[in-house]
Formats: structure tokens, sequence, C-alpha cells
């Protein structure tokens, strides 16, 4: 009869010399592989000189007083006023937007849009991080 209180002993010896016979393989052969991928690489533009371009600070303080540089506007005609003072200013430039953090959503976005209708693209708006 069967013995059930014989625990079944594995041979696992063969599986280990076959495991290191394979993993000699691989060390042997793996520095001979090559491997070659052709790929499109864009070309520079070392003759190319960068522009600096023009910065445009608007900064709003908390009384809503939008003040360009030295030139200070009155929130509620600044976007006619923005019209006028634009015409001077290329429309390539970088336009930022600094706003007192007590200012409403509304506020800035009003700003953020008459930039936009005059005709800039390049607009962010500025934080302090």
């Amino acid at each position: 009869m069967y013995d059930w209180d014989e625990t079944p002993e594995l041979n696992i010896t063969p599986l280990v010399d076959v495991m290191l016979v394979l993993l000699a393989i691989l060390m042997v052969t793996a520095p001979t592989m090559v491997y070659e991928e052709m790929i499109n690489l864009p070309q520079g533009s070392a003759t190319k000189r960068l522009i600096k371009k023009q910065k445009v600070e608007i900064r709003i303080d908390k009384n809503r007083v939008v003040s360009i540089g030295a030139n200070k506007f009155n929130f509620s005609s600044f976007d006619d006023n923005f019209m006028l003072y634009s015409r001077t200013i290329s429309r390539g430039s970088i336009v930022l937007i600094a706003a007192d953090k007590s200012l409403r959503y509304s506020d800035v976005m009003h700003v953020l849009s008459s930039v936009k209708r005059a005709g800039f693209t390049q607009v962010s708006l500025a934080t302090d991080g």
C-alpha cells in the first residue's frame, strides 16, 4: 500500500543545469548582437540667429489699476486704451499679465480677452512660483 505520510521530493537539479547552460549561452552571444535602427534626425539651425522678441508686461493691482511700464490705465476703459496703445507694439511680442491675487477671475480674463482682441497670440499669465 501507499504511505501517505511521505512527502514527495522534487529533483530540480536537471532544471538548474539547463538554466545555467542557457544563461551561459546568453552571456556569450549577447555582446556580439548589434541592433541598428535608422532614424531621421532634424537638421539644426546653426546659421539662424535667435531674435529676441519684445516683452510687454501688464500689471493689475488690487485697486484694478492696469499699468504697462510707466503707463497707467483705468480698468473700465482698458479695452479701448490698449487698442490705441498696441499700435506701437509688434503683434509678435510676448505679453505677460501679472495680477494681484485678490482680484476676481473675471477681471483678469477681461484684460486677457482685451489683449487677445488686439491681435496678440503669445499671452501668458504670471505666477509667483
